[in-house]
């Protein structure tokens, strides 16, 4: 497989929140806004690239029995740091992602692609892995976050662009959910052809 084709994998064939609908927790949690979106979505991805390259480089150390708590202490490891640097450098969106931040631990993006991927690629492809995957997740997030903000309350990236009265419905968990499920549609529709 080309090193081209590791990260279009990953936004396209093989999106996470769109074709393969994992990380729904985030998906539905964060995306009332784009910023909050593509802030959930590149704090996963550093985590998916940093544990995907640590995975694979530690993977023949790790015996079979302690494998997955293994992943997860690394996959841990990395969340923090990235928390704690969200934390020091961009406390307004820290604090608009809440408990979501920490939940990235477990979030089955990151440990699915530890052990479908990283525990039995090279370093490298990992990585790419990672930059795919990650790539993918973050513009499915932001493009929930942009479609509810946009139809809830007429502004995107912040700036109102409707001063009519939106319906709050999209901001709300429910548009949440009509949105995930509208642009799971049209995203499979475009992706099949």
């Amino acid at each position: 497989m080309g090193k081209l084709q590791l990260i279009t994998r990953g936004i396209l064939k093989e999106n996470p929140t769109f074709a393969l609908v994992l990380g729904m927790c985030p998906t539905l949690g964060v995306t009332s806004t784009a910023i909050n979106g593509m802030g959930m979505g590149v704090a996963t991805m550093a985590v998916l690239i940093l544990s995907n390259m640590a995975i694979s480089l530690i993977k023949n150390v790790i015996p079979d029995k302690v494998r997955i708590p293994a992943f997860i202490v690394v996959i841990a490891s990395f969340v923090t740091i990235i928390e704690m640097l969200m934390k020091a450098y961009i406390p307004a969106l820290y604090a608009s992602l809440g408990v979501f931040i920490p939940l990235i631990v477990v979030n089955c993006i990151i440990l699915g692609r530890a052990e479908a991927f990283a525990s039995k690629n090279g370093v490298f492809d990992s990585a790419l892995d990672g930059v795919g995957i990650g790539l993918g997740f973050t513009f499915s997030l932001t493009a929930i976050g942009a479609a509810r903000e946009i139809l809830g309350s007429g502004a995107i990236f912040g700036v109102t662009f409707a001063s009519d009265v939106m319906p709050l419905l999209f901001i709300l968990a429910p548009g949440g959910f009509l949105v995930l499920g509208y642009l799971m549609v049209v995203f499979n529709k475009i992706a099949k052809r």
